[in-house]
């Protein structure tokens, strides 16, 4: 399973239903499955984005295919960056 990093506003329909999010959140787990992902940890931030997610899936596509239907709701927008965990990293840059 490959890593993705999800970096995720809430829009101003998101926003106005604050107290839905975290049956949204819930959803969202459930939803992951749906593409064969797991939503791993959830973190509330402070910053230029309102939350961070980190998501394990399959492949490019199945991180797509959730990735666009979570935000297909209309609650939030998400930036998904794909990410190596320390083993891979260390691999990679040894061919360099």
């Amino acid at each position: 399973m490959a890593t993705y990093i999800s970096l995720v506003n809430w829009t101003d329909q998101g926003i106005r239903s604050l107290k839905d999010s975290p049956g949204r959140v819930d959803g969202a787990r459930k939803l992951a499955k749906k593409y064969g992902c797991e939503m791993g940890d959830f973190f509330m931030t402070i910053g230029p984005y309102d939350m961070v997610v980190m998501i394990e899936a399959p492949d490019d596509e199945a991180a797509a295919k959730f990735s666009l239907a979570l935000a297909s709701g209309g609650n939030i927008r998400t930036t998904t960056m794909k990410a190596f965990k320390e083993d891979a990293y260390r691999k990679i840059i040894a061919d360099v």
